[in-house]
């Protein structure tokens, strides 16, 4: 059942959303070679913390960190090790805060020092495709506009679409109706409606959209250990038209990035 979210409600889930903004932000200044994720685990619980938030991760399902660290081959949901981010890797971080009773939850692929340029296009176009997709994100249309669109939009680019892991809606729980994969057919399950919130987020994997499940329950890795990669946005329909909670720009900001690629999405300016 999809569950609509008034105005006040949108703006304590901004608040949970600006969290996890705020602590991937941290983390961007953080990640470089020779750090590990464990590391960058237990900063992120503390900095949380300090927001006045919960891991919502943590324990969530039994997982056991508050991040889910997926380098290079994995597509998502790895376990934070010992082992060091080394020059080259590329490391999907994603992230989730409770607070005020609502979830807030999105994830971006940091590149650890210099990357090669096939491994940065993967990034930018698997960047892109996100706001391709949530550009659908509007009353009138459905769940399969904006998997159609995102999944055109990467295949088209020669990449992997992966099929058994989505995005979803979010509020008072962390997964909430409708399921939102990333590929699809136009004019196809649920209708949006004023107020929906959902996380939208695409999984593109260099090479074949096929994937592996492993015997420890959480990682995931490409059939043909290509790497992959992951961003994801807090949005909501306001006014019928998509309104990011969340933002990557506490990220830019620490790496001296200018974009105005949320500006369309945002009725307001962001204020950090």
């Amino acid at each position: 059942m999809i569950i609509p979210k008034n105005r006040e409600e949108i703006e304590l889930m901004r608040e949970s959303a600006l969290v996890v903004s705020k602590t991937l932000g941290m983390l961007a200044k953080e990640v470089k070679p020779g750090v590990t994720t464990l590391y960058l685990d237990k900063l992120a619980e503390e900095f949380i913390r300090e927001q006045g938030a919960i891991p919502a991760f943590l324990g969530l399902y039994d997982f056991p960190n508050t991040l889910c660290m997926s380098p290079n081959s994995q597509v998502v949901h790895g376990i934070p090790n010992n082992t060091p981010l080394v020059e080259g890797d590329i490391i999907s971080i994603d992230c989730g805060a409770l607070k005020n009773e609502f979830y807030g939850d999105h994830a971006y692929t940091f590149a650890v020092g210099e990357i090669d340029s096939e491994t940065k296009k993967l990034l930018d176009i698997t960047k892109e495709s996100l706001y391709v997709g949530i550009r659908e994100f509007k009353v009138g249309n459905r769940v399969g506009d904006v998997g159609y669109a995102i999944q055109q939009f990467t295949e088209k680019h020669g990449y992997g679409v992966v099929r058994e892991l989505v995005g979803h809606g979010i509020g008072r729980k962390m997964h909430e109706d409708p399921e939102m994969p990333n590929y699809g057919r136009r004019g196809r399950g649920k209708k949006f409606v004023e107020g929906m919130a959902v996380a939208i987020e695409p999984m593109t994997n260099m090479g074949t959209h096929k994937i592996r499940f492993h015997k420890d329950g959480w990682t995931v890795t490409t059939l043909d250990n290509k790497p992959s990669a992951h961003f994801e946005h807090d949005v909501v329909i306001i006014d019928g038209k998509p309104e990011l909670l969340s933002t990557f720009q506490y990220i830019y900001e620490a790496l001296g990035i200018e974009s105005d690629e949320e500006n369309e999405f945002r009725q307001q300016p962001l204020v950090l």
